[in-house]
């Protein structure tokens, strides 16, 4: 299986590195500025499962030259439609898209582009971030990547991709229930990102402070009572695992929201957090808790766009 791996960032570049390590077929599309990065340096990998240097194959967007079996999308949320039409070139009719955006916008995007069939459903679990020195480093254990068919059950297609991907050094498993798994996986991601970004701490500190518990699990009711009016109740399973995981005494989880946020760069606010709250007010579901982080990172994204210069707006 031919694989298209979108950019080397913190996640494309984690997993499609360590399936390039396990010797599968994998090319990045890369702009200019990575690719001589990649060809000096190579792509690392720092990582509890083992550090590696890789000299992959790469691309750039005008050097398609004709049709993958499988593109794996993994770009930043604000960064996905300049990103559509860079591998458009290599979408053919029986090219799989395996997205791994969180939220839900991403979908309607691509299917708008590509149609329903390209499409299929994606979830990462993974922290990962880029370091100073370029390097993709794994900050937690946790690696798995779920995939599966948006209306359910399984398919031929999805039982060659799961032969691909499996023994690549990292969990994979076939979903026959992908929408609704996506779905959680926003609930958790906007309840940590709302949290975090809004209360400036890592779950430990927040938890440490007088009421800080309490608005974690305020915020987490609030996602979940948006996502059950949409027609996806998270498991009772999935709750008690989160309510425990965003009160957690001394932990240092964080959203990769606010690991942007405290790196002075662009976040996701628009796909994790507003789309969320657009759907909640469809279906006349308040979230103030959620509506004062968005509100919050909206000022943060439209000063630091003031105050970037025009060579970094360039």
């Amino acid at each position: 299986m031919r694989i298209l791996v979108i950019g080397a960032g913190a996640v494309g570049g984690y997993f499609g590195g360590r399936l390039a390590e396990a010797g599968r077929d994998v090319t990045f599309l890369v702009h200019a500025k990575q690719a001589a990065s990649i060809r000096q340096d190579g792509l690392r990998i720092i990582s509890p499962h083992g550090n590696a240097t890789l000299h992959p194959k790469i691309v750039l967007a005008d050097e398609i030259a004709g049709p993958y079996d499988l593109v794996l999308l993994s770009v930043k949320a604000y960064g996905l439609s300049a990103a559509v039409d860079d591998f458009a070139p290599a979408i053919g009719p029986g090219t799989m898209i395996l997205p791994v955006l969180n939220g839900m916008r991403h979908i309607e995007i691509l299917t708008a582009r590509f149609g329903q069939e390209a499409v299929i459903g994606g979830v990462c679990l993974v922290a990962t971030e880029v370091d100073r020195d370029g390097r993709i480093v794994q900050l937690a254990p946790m690696q798995q990547l779920v995939y599966g068919e948006r209306n359910g059950g399984s398919s031929e297609r999805m039982q060659a991709l799961h032969a691909t991907m499996q023994g690549a050094g990292f969990d994979v498993r076939v979903s026959e229930h992908i929408t609704q798994e996506m779905w959680e996986k926003w609930v958790l991601i906007a309840s940590l990102g709302a949290l975090t970004c809004l209360l400036r701490g890592n779950v430990g500190e927040i938890e440490a402070a007088p009421g800080g518990a309490k608005l974690a699990l305020e915020i987490l009711r609030e996602c979940v009572a948006i996502s059950t009016a949409c027609g996806h109740a998270p498991s009772e399973e999935l709750l008690v695992r989160t309510r425990l995981a965003m009160t957690a005494p001394g932990s240092n989880q964080t959203a990769s929201m606010y690991r942007d946020l405290r790196q002075g760069g662009r976040v996701e606010v628009d796909h994790i957090l507003g789309d969320l709250l657009e759907r909640g007010r469809a279906l006349d579901v308040a979230a103030p808790l959620v509506e004062a982080a968005f509100v919050n990172l909206r000022i943060y994204q439209a000063r630091r766009a003031a105050e970037k210069s025009p060579a970094e707006i360039s």
